[in-house]
């Protein structure tokens, strides 16, 4: 059964599958990769307009957060909202573009701090805008419950 205005009602019309999912957990997971690549395809597109890619966004503010001190290195891998296994060739091109810079600690001279550039706050700063209106654009029909619900069903999705 389709809506008045012929949207799909759930996943399996979407796609236009014909038989219903063989059990629940495979449509949400189907759903949520779905969801992922229409809302992560848009962020991609905004990224590459500025020269980056959404790891090295995502890198870059986490070490804009950091402040003046900036952040080690394995820090920022920890706090990648997604996987990078090389954070070491993430941070490489951030220098190479001289968006961040890397100094070594004084109290133990293995460890990397990585800061941010002055040229990177400035990109941050153009693109940081663009992404909160995406965020809204894509997301702002739904009202701020039905954002905390969902958010908190992610959650628990990724902690069984």
């Amino acid at each position: 059964m389709k809506a008045m205005n012929d949207r799909p009602l759930n996943l399996q019309q979407e796609i236009g599958n014909l038989k219903a999912f063989g059990f629940p957990e495979q449509e949400a997971s189907l759903n949520l990769a779905r969801t992922h690549a229409l809302i992560s395809r848009e962020f991609t597109r905004l990224f590459k307009e500025h020269g980056i890619s959404d790891p090295q966004y995502n890198a870059l503010s986490i070490v804009a957060a950091a402040g003046c001190d900036g952040v080690f290195s394995e820090t920022i891998g920890s706090r990648m909202v997604t996987h990078d296994p090389d954070t070491t060739r993430l941070i490489d091109q951030l220098e190479k573009v001289d968006l961040v810079q890397r100094s070594r600690s004084t109290e133990d001279r293995r460890c990397v701090r990585v800061s941010i550039t002055p040229q990177g706050r400035r990109l941050l700063l153009r693109v940081r805008k663009k992404v909160h209106d995406l965020h809204r654009r894509q997301l702002g029909h739904l009202s701020r419950k039905q954002l905390e619900q969902l958010s908190r069903l992610l959650f628990l999705a990724r902690h069984p």
